[in-house]
């Protein structure tokens, strides 16, 4: 019998705490959550001051008989849940649970897996804090009272298995708007004239008009450009005028022109590295990236947490805890960091740095996410990491280190030229060039944003001031502004982050969720785009629930959330002034003013004459009458009509791919029209239908490529995963052969798309 008992959340943790403690310590994990509120009602008194009935889930009795076994038969118990709000309610209701009392049970935490941490918490043993506990309880009770009133009115007023949440609704709201924008986009005409100049017969670039008089000129018209056209030539008329790819006008000429050099600029300007981790920047990064999604990234995460050697059983603690909000660095991690600078650089590549969180809700206390060890480089783990695991490693390891070295240096060159024939024109060349890479020769950080297809100037030769170049191949380019582009993963997290909805640690259960429901849908399975529900449910809870829609009220709240975690409100009073001012009378409004939701079809029922109306199921929309049940009709809309003839005539009639004698036909489910035997359901061949970019890859590889592995002989076949297709042999995940579908492949298929969209526009 141990003296003492170590109770931590995870399985994955105790092996490797007990190594690191004494002979009379005991750890046993708790297998997360014990106590919660049930799902099937609410289970919170209202009327008592929000009394929550908590209790033991069904699948966790036997854990919890376990540990009140082994609590007895110990002298002390110490609780080593992470150190969150959530941990600490956990905490809390182990206590409660296995009827000890948490004023007295030794609370440690750690943010590493390590024997010195490890060590270090055993030393400086806390109690519990029942303020965090609170804060917890009033996120948790609030959130509940949101899902199990609000849902209930969507369910009455719109359809049936709609939800509503606090963050959930907002997130799905942002979306809407986001969409909203690109219906409404009316885009915006401009031009951009750039002419090649040729310096000394050999180097050439681009130049771009920017300026007439001195003053910035912005072209929003062909009149405006073929005024600035006619003070350059003599004659326009010999110019071309044709179209480029996206079908915008293009009017060039190759007659020379000179132009002089009038001024000359280079200046130094530094650039600073990103601070580390935090679960928002690790979880937009790695989506940018990687194209992973946010539950994905953070999936990964904790496996880099937890992580066991599988080639001598133990464990070795990669990352440190992979939720915070806080951008700090210990002392030992900024000293290991300039260890590892110093070895695998010069000196003058580490610069001491420390950063501050900007969010005023930062736990400052934690640290952000880096290696538990900097020395442990990410090409020492290639044998034992998978690709992922591997991938947001080496992102976390180069944003850790990085984080600690010298600002890079970028020298900018700006040329600015006169045409000789209009000597009030200023074109304008730009370069920019690493001075000294410093940071920057480990980690970049990308973009959300998409660049325009440009030709950069690669490099600048030295000119001289009032040297004349000849200018040739002039361009004048129309454009049109683009529709603000829908949220990645990435982009939303960011967003969130920004108008403070939720934490860093709710933003992918609730990506998850809004997917999960249907409010949102993956497009080209990178951009979010919402489905047609998620309109009317925002628009309703908008009208009838005005206050919890809002950005601010969303941002009050989680400020609410820390004034009871800094002692400044008890959490009954917070949840009675959420309850009492805002929503209790939202739902009584809603409840007694908001009329059943209709979508009208605007046609007849062909056997009665009442009006048809859109009715929903878990299968999709269709149509009934707006009678029944005293008239039975229903049907089916225009579109999926008239996808399911199109599916017909190209599938129906051809043979089954692995029942020759069976001819294929279409059906639909659940989830859509799908590919099935004629004999279907007795032969229970199934077959998913391919949108057109898999049938074009698919064409390809079967007409132009060989199909066969070259060094094993296996036959490939296409495959599909999470974020694009690969090929691999045909009895995949048995013969573990796989490979990238080759680039020239996939350029063939895009270049395949482009022509299709350009035949449609004609």
């Amino acid at each position: 019998m141990a003296k003492n008992l170590v109770i931590v959340e995870s399985p994955a943790k105790w092996k490797t705490i007990e190594k690191f403690l004494w002979p009379d310590y005991k750890v046993v994990a708790s297998m997360w959550h014990i106590r919660d509120l049930p799902v099937k009602t609410l289970w919170i008194d209202i009327e008592k001051w929000f009394i929550p009935d908590y209790q033991i889930s069904e699948d966790k009795i036997k854990t919890v008989t376990n540990l009140q076994k082994l609590a007895k038969e110990s002298w002390e118990i110490w609780i080593a849940t992470d150190e969150d709000r959530e941990w600490e309610a956990i905490w809390w209701h182990l206590c409660n649970a296995l009827k000890i009392d948490p004023k007295t049970t030794k609370r440690i935490v750690f943010h590493e897996i390590t024997k010195k941490a490890i060590t270090k918490a055993v030393e400086n043993p806390r109690t519990i804090d029942m303020w965090l506990v609170d804060a917890q309880q009033a996120r948790r009770l609030l959130d509940r009272l949101v899902w199990y009133k609000v849902s209930p009115v969507l369910w009455k007023k719109i359809r049936k298995w709609l939800s509503a949440g606090r963050v959930q609704s907002v997130a799905v709201k942002l979306i809407v708007e986001k969409e909203r924008e690109i219906i409404n986009f009316k885009p915006v005409e401009s031009w951009k004239i750039s002419i090649e100049l040729t310096h000394k017969g050999k180097s050439k670039f681009k130049t771009t008009l920017t300026k007439i008089n001195w003053k910035i000129k912005i072209f929003d018209s062909r009149s405006d450009i073929e005024k600035i056209l006619s003070t350059l030539f003599d004659d326009i008329s010999v110019l071309k005028e044709d179209k480029n790819k996206k079908w915008n006008l293009v009017i060039h000429g190759n007659t020379e022109l000179d132009f002089k050099l009038i001024n000359s600029i280079k200046k130094d300007s530094k650039r600073s590295p990103w601070a580390p981790f935090t679960t928002s920047t690790l979880q937009q990064e790695a989506s940018r990236k990687f194209g992973f999604w946010v539950k994905q990234t953070m999936m990964v995460a904790q496996k880099l947490y937890e992580w066991m050697d599988l080639w001598n059983g133990e464990r070795q603690w990669l990352i440190t805890y992979m939720r915070t909000d806080s951008v700090n660095l210990s002392e030992q991690a900024l000293a290991d960091a300039k260890k590892v600078i110093e070895s695998s650089f010069w000196k003058q590549y580490h610069k001491s740095r420390t950063y501050k969180t900007k969010s005023a809700w930062a736990q400052e206390a934690h640290e952000a996410i880096r290696p538990t060890d900097m020395s442990r480089h990410p090409d020492s783990l290639v044998s034992v990491l998978d690709a992922q695991q591997l991938k947001v490693y080496s992102l976390i390891w180069k944003r850790t280190v990085a984080s600690q070295m010298s600002d890079a240096v970028v020298e900018v060159t700006t040329f600015t030229f006169s045409p000789l024939k209009a000597t009030n024109q200023e074109w304008v060349t730009k370069w920019e060039v690493i001075k000294f890479d410093w940071f920057m020769k480990l980690y970049i950080e990308w973009s959300d944003e998409e660049n325009e297809d440009d030709e950069e100037n690669t490099k600048l030769p030295i000119i001289d001031l009032w040297e004349i170049l000849a200018g040739n191949n002039l361009e004048a380019v129309q454009w049109f502004s683009r529709p603000p582009s829908r949220y990645t993963e990435a982009s939303l997290v960011k967003k969130l982050e920004w108008e403070w909805i939720g934490r860093p640690s709710t933003y992918a259960p609730t990506i998850s969720t809004i997917i999960d429901r249907w409010y949102i849908e993956k497009f080209e399975k990178k951009f979010m785009k919402p489905t047609e529900v998620a309109f009317t449910v925002t628009d309703f809870l908008e009208e009838y629930f005005k206050k919890m829609m809002e950005y601010k009220f969303t941002k009050d709240v989680e400020e609410d959330f820390d004034k009871v975690a800094l002692w400044e409100v008890k959490y009954e009073k917070m949840l009675s002034d959420f309850w009492e001012i805002t929503l209790k009378k939202d739902l009584e409004h809603a409840w007694a003013n908001a009329e059943k939701v209709i979508e009208k079809v605007w046609k007849e029922c062909p056997k009665c004459g009442s009006d048809l109306i859109f009715r929903h199921s878990k299968t999709g929309k269709f149509i009934w009458c707006s009678k029944y049940p005293e008239c039975d009709f229903t049907d089916q809309p225009e579109w999926e009509k008239d996808n399911l003839e199109h599916l017909r005539k190209k599938y129906e009639g051809k043979p089954c791919p692995d029942w020759i004698a069976w001819t294929m036909v279409i059906k639909t489910g659940r989830f859509g029209p799908f590919l099935a035997s004629s004999e279907y359901p007795k032969v229970k061949w199934i077959g998913k239908i391919k949108d057109e970019k898999e049938e074009i890859l698919e064409e390809i590889l079967t007409k132009k490529w060989l199909m066969i592995d070259a060094e094993s002989g296996e036959e490939m076949v296409i495959k599909n995963s999470s974020r694009w297709p690969f090929l691999a042999a045909k009895n995949y995940p048995k013969v573990k052969i796989a490979k990238n579908i080759p680039k020239e492949v996939w350029d063939e298929v895009n270049s395949r798309m482009h022509k299709d969209e350009e035949l449609e526009n004609i």
